[in-house]
């Protein structure tokens, strides 16, 4: 008797126990709390190239509307943070997963957040990449800078131009990614751009596969179809691997004559802008240096990004010191002299005329 007793006792509790569970208790909400990312002025420059001031009152503006939320819903993050995380990954060229365990944030999150953040900051490009309305004072910076104590520097020079490899992982789902394998071997994407006197980007191109030549490039840009329909007015500066075009000063290959070498040495002095810019530009963001491993649209959306960067830097009053750039320049492509124009030719060797 003692047993069935026992056994009823505690088939109560247990049918007690189970409607006590059916109540519904009111959830205590959940605090999460999230790392903003706030460090002092100096650490922020070393880690995101840019100053407090530029972040918060310059760049961070431009895109502010296009990364904010809705509601408050998911704990979301703050256009600020996805900024500074953008650009830590510009600026260090580390694991996304990394940037993500500085701030408390998921890699997934993290990849999203930077191709979102790139894609707005590239639509800037028309505003911030472009030639200047007055040339005049790029042509006289230009003209100083290819003078020395016993040559004057060329007249009427607009920009410099030169190419350089952004490595790439093998691009997948595509049947033709062995284009992308440029000359050195390894799978990259081919940047053009026409750089200023203060090594200001007037114009880039990050369409191209590594192993697309330069002058190829040039021949299918914009910037070229300008120069042929009159719309810029003015000469470029570029290396060997480009033709000698009536607004394209390149370097003669055998120089033989005093002439020929001055014209060469004025030439080098000039083109020199772009390949300290290129140095520069990798140096402040070594994501390019480093090489990328995202979406071919992406990483397109990451140069261009990083160049608009530049030249808000520069407009800002923001530019990186290189301090010692130890940027090895590019070994020139093979000549393109079957391209040049006879009106390139012959504009070029008039030039050489003024160095008798």
């Amino acid at each position: 008797m003692d047993n069935i007793d026992r056994v009823l006792s505690t088939l109560e509790n247990i049918d007690r126990l189970g409607t006590s569970a059916d109540i519904n208790f009111r959830r205590m909400p959940k605090f999460y709390v999230r790392n903003e990312y706030n460090q002092n002025p100096f650490k922020l420059y070393d880690e995101n190239r840019f100053t407090k001031l530029t972040v918060l009152k310059v760049i961070l503006p431009l895109i502010i509307a296009n990364l904010k939320h809705l509601d408050n819903r998911g704990l979301p993050i703050s256009p600020k943070l996805q900024l500074l995380i953008a650009l830590r990954f510009y600026a260090t060229g580390c694991f996304q997963m990394v940037c993500g365990d500085l701030t408390g944030i998921s890699q997934s999150t993290v990849c999203l957040i930077i191709n979102n953040v790139s894609r707005q900051l590239s639509n800037l490009l028309p505003r911030y990449i472009h030639f200047p309305r007055s040339m005049n004072v790029v042509k006289r910076k230009f003209e100083e800078l290819g003078r020395s104590n016993i040559q004057h520097g060329f007249n009427n020079i607009i920009g410099t131009i030169d190419c350089t490899h952004i490595k790439i992982n093998r691009p997948r789902g595509i049947s033709h990614s062995e284009i992308y394998r440029n000359r050195k071997g390894y799978f990259s994407i081919n940047v053009q751009a026409i750089v200023g006197p203060n090594m200001e980007i007037f114009d880039i191109v990050t369409r191209w596969p590594g192993s697309s030549h330069d002058s190829r490039i040039f021949r299918n840009s914009q910037a070229y179809a300008r120069f042929l329909s009159g719309n810029l007015q003015g000469v470029l500066v570029g290396d060997s691997g480009y033709p000698s075009l009536p607004f394209l000063l390149t370097l003669l290959i055998t120089p033989v004559t005093r002439a020929e070498n001055r014209y060469n040495y004025v030439q080098i002095r000039t083109r020199n802008i772009v390949e300290r810019f290129f140095g520069v530009w990798k140096k402040k963001f070594p994501c390019l240096q480093l090489g990328l491993r995202s979406k071919l649209t992406n990483t397109s959306n990451i140069i261009v990004a990083c160049a608009v960067l530049h030249n808000i830097g520069i407009q800002s009053g923001d530019a990186y010191d290189d301090g010692d750039n130890d940027h090895i320049p590019e070994v020139p492509e093979r000549p393109n002299n079957e391209t040049s124009s006879t009106a390139g030719l012959a504009y070029r060797q008039s030039i050489i005329a003024q160095f008798n």
